[in-house]
């Protein structure tokens, strides 16, 4: 697994991080052309506690993919109302 970083300017001249995940996929069904969007939240145990609650697919339950200096970041997979692939995505610190 490798992890790709770049840095880019906010608004106010802020520095900001963008964090690309690259690695192999982990199931046959997630090796495939498209795109998987990501969306980043605060409290990932929540916000897959209410997808489940809305009934909304859910692929994997928040776990751990990397720890980073710091943070540990997690990631749950649901799917959307067309079957494309997303996932929560959180920065945990320790």
């Amino acid at each position: 697994m490798s992890l790709a970083l770049r840095s880019l300017e906010g608004q106010g001249g802020e520095v900001r991080k963008e964090q690309f995940l690259i690695k192999p996929p982990e199931r046959p069904e997630f090796d495939h052309p498209a795109s998987i969007l990501y969306f980043k939240v605060a409290d990932i145990q929540s916000a897959h506690a209410r997808r489940v609650q809305h009934h909304v697919k859910t692929e994997s339950e928040p776990h751990i993919v990397a720890r980073m200096p710091g943070h540990d970041l997690w990631l749950a997979g649901f799917r959307d109302s067309e079957g494309n692939l997303m996932c929560l995505m959180s920065e945990v610190r320790r």
